[in-house]
């Protein structure tokens, strides 16, 4: 199991309290708006930010999220056999430079979503939630779930040949809030059922899974049953957690959610041994702005000790 981080793409405070932690895995996202440069199907860009990373004593392992708009490719508009031949390229370019693993998403319009991040967690923390009943969810649907599966296939028709040929592996993660629709769009995602359709649509050994825990805790799924259940196809690990339903759940600090997170680095180790970790969307603690809830540095730093903590008393194998 290699352990990993999610870091800005421009070097802060972040990467050498990484560094001292002992972390040796980064994960980024190098969209333009971030990184300042061209997005990564252009290579000079993606191998500036590879060697940025190196540079720090870093393995750029993985990039996460979407790395240009996607509207057209997940909308299925037209434009997007152009977005589709710049991500081929982007995914040869991760290839040529070492990068592993891309973490992406089919949520069309909304990405990830939280209704409120002023939740007072264990000590005055803040965290964030999701309560449907604090957003007007009846508006006019712009897209159904049948025409997402179906630009859905459609990209990975495009995609994963180039996939296979620069040996990355692509790890889809599930819709979060894990509900459809969402703000007028639909969302396919949100069950352990869509995940073996998904799965169904390529054997290629490029496509896998982002298993985030706690979004399919929400869902009302057995994670400890699904993680044998698909087992080598779990290319990546977001280790969080949260209390409550689909439709009204809160984030929470590693160690003051329902699931035994323990237990659950346990039988990840077992049944997808090289796949990578990191903590996500910890609460913000004293003395930090919410502005950026979920990833601020001082619950990143409890979190990877945390895990480290577990991963050394288990004897794991840690990379």
């Amino acid at each position: 199991m290699k352990l990993g981080l999610m870091l800005p793409v421009k070097p802060d405070i972040q990467w050498p309290l990484a560094a001292q932690l002992g972390v040796k895995y980064a994960v980024t996202k190098a969209a333009p708006e971030l990184s300042g440069l061209p997005d990564p199907s252009d290579f000079a860009a993606l191998k500036t930010v590879r060697d940025r990373f190196a540079d720090a004593g870093f393995t750029l392992y993985a990039l996460e999220g979407d790395e240009f708009d996607m509207s057209r490719i997940k909308l299925g508009l037209p434009g997007r056999d152009e977005d589709l031949e710049k991500y081929r390229k982007m995914l040869l370019n991760m290839g040529r430079l070492g990068l592993k693993l891309l973490c992406y998403n089919f949520m069309a319009g909304v990405g990830w979503f939280r209704s409120r991040n002023d939740l007072k967690e264990r000590g005055g923390a803040l965290s964030s939630g999701f309560d449907i009943r604090e957003i007007d969810n009846d508006v006019p649907l712009k897209i159904t779930e049948e025409e997402l599966w179906k630009n859905y296939a459609y990209f990975l028709d495009a995609v994963l040949p180039a996939a296979e040929e620069a040996g990355v592996k692509m790890g889809l993660h599930p819709d979060d809030p894990p509900v459809s629709p969402l703000l007028g769009y639909a969302r396919i995602l949100t069950s352990a059922e869509a995940y073996r359709k998904a799965m169904a649509l390529s054997a290629s050994p490029s496509h896998g899974i982002t298993f985030c825990q706690a979004t399919f805790r929400a869902m009302g799924e057995d994670v400890f049953q699904l993680i044998p259940e698909f087992g080598k196809r779990i290319f990546f690990l977001h280790f969080r957690d949260i209390t409550g339903t689909r439709e009204n759940f809160r984030e929470t600090f590693h160690d003051n959610g329902p699931t035994d997170m323990a237990e659950l680095l346990r039988v990840a180790e077992k049944c997808a041994p090289g796949c990578l970790v990191r903590p996500d969307h910890t609460p913000t603690m004293a003395g930090e702005s919410n502005e950026k809830f979920g990833y601020t540095v001082q619950g990143n730093l409890f979190a990877v000790g945390y895990i480290k903590g577990i991963l050394d008393a288990q004897k794991a194998t840690m990379e």
